[in-house]
């Protein structure tokens, strides 16, 4: 059998108890942090608690070559990641394949970002459209400087159905985790390309370390807002759309917006 558990959103307190009994009762536990990680904890301290050695695998070992996936046909294999266990289109793909290897699946949910971040901001769930992701920019073959417009075109179109936008920000192996700050220097950078005004002007929001004890949350004009210091990693930035009353109150008592929000609804 192969157990696919969600660890949460911070730390290894995090799991639930359903979770933690699967690892402890699993004859081979592995994980993945390079799709999300909890920042407020080590494997160290993970096996500790969960009183099981817990195996890394890299990017390569999920997505290319999965040969520890045959040990699942025999054996109790316990899979860890961070957040939900199927938000990662990586994991489902993942799970599929396991299925057509005839391997029993369990699955066992852990609490996600993508509805943390209604309760952090006080916006409503059911007014977000399609989310993005901004990825790092790379250099083309003749040193060029390119940057993904992709994370942008949904961001303008969700706005143009008053739709909030939830961005995820790239974790790389080299560059590290990417800031609220950069991912809204690199919107602002093509809507200055483009000659539009959509992000300039719009409001944005910035969560840091969601899960823990003191997170961040904090909300702003995205040009004001490029500046903050949020502090550690993890962040995320949300983009709101057309905003209901009790979302602007939400972000002006909730994320220290600024007060202009409700003048804007009213």
């Amino acid at each position: 059998m192969l157990t696919f558990i969600g660890l949460g959103l911070f730390d290894e307190y995090d799991i639930s108890l359903k979770g933690l009994e699967a690892v402890r009762e699993a004859d081979l536990v592995y994980a993945e942090f390079y799709t999300s990680c909890l920042m407020g904890t080590k494997p160290e301290k993970m096996e500790k608690l969960y009183g099981k050695k817990v195996h890394l695998l890299s990017r390569e070992d999920v997505e290319q070559q999965p040969d520890w996936l045959d040990e699942a046909k025999d054996k109790n294999v316990a899979f860890l990641t961070g957040g939900d266990t199927m938000v990662s289109t990586t994991h489902v793909d993942l799970r599929l394949r396991a299925e057509k290897l005839g391997i029993e699946i369990r699955l066992v949910h852990g609490a996600s970002i993508a509805s943390a971040v209604s309760g952090l901001t006080g916006l409503q769930n059911y007014r977000f459209g399609k989310s993005a992701s901004i990825p790092y920019p790379y250099e083309s073959r003749r040193g060029a400087r390119i940057i993904s417009e992709t994370p942008y075109d949904t961001i303008k179109q969700n706005s143009e159905l008053g739709l909030h936008t939830l961005v995820f920000l790239d974790i790389d192996k080299e560059k590290g985790y990417m800031t609220v700050n950069l991912a809204l220097g690199l919107l602002l950078e093509v809507e200055a390309k483009r000659g539009e005004r959509v992000i300039d002007r719009a409001v944005a929001v910035g969560i840091a370390r969601a899960g823990s004890e003191k997170p961040v949350v904090k909300a702003d004009y995205a040009e004001n807002l490029k500046d903050f210091d949020f502090g550690k990693p993890l962040h995320i930035l949300i983009v709101p759309g057309k905003l209901h009353f009790l979302e602007a109150e939400a972000l002006v008592k909730l994320a220290a917006g600024p007060e202009e929000l409700m003048e804007d609804i009213n």
